[in-house]
């Protein structure tokens, strides 16, 4: 098990600018001791021969050829706009200047 105090667990705590309690200090020496060793199983693992990746299945974009073709009209996609000026949605203004 890791060698965790209540006054480590108290620093953290500071550090992280958790308030935590008397009881809740207590109970999280044995929880933090608990992922202390689980991290230290994990740095045991054989990995030498292993090649760095940044997922673990092989990932492959699925894109489509970026080929230009008709969309619709400036008048054709404000037609169901309440309001329009100047080719663009109008909407009413919702913040000030400053």
């Amino acid at each position: 098990m890791a060698d965790l105090t209540r006054t480590d667990v108290a620093h953290l705590a500071a550090l992280a600018r958790i308030d935590l309690s008397d009881a809740e200090l207590d109970r999280m020496v044995g929880e933090l001791a608990v992922i202390l060793d689980a991290v230290a199983t994990v740095q045991q693992a054989p990995i030498a021969d292993v090649e760095p990746m940044s997922h673990p299945m092989p990932i492959v974009n699925v894109t489509r050829p970026d080929v230009v073709r008709s969309s619709l009209s400036p008048e054709d996609a404000l037609a169901g706009a309440p309001e329009a000026e100047q080719q663009r949605f109008s909407v009413p203004r919702i913040l000030d200047e400053d």
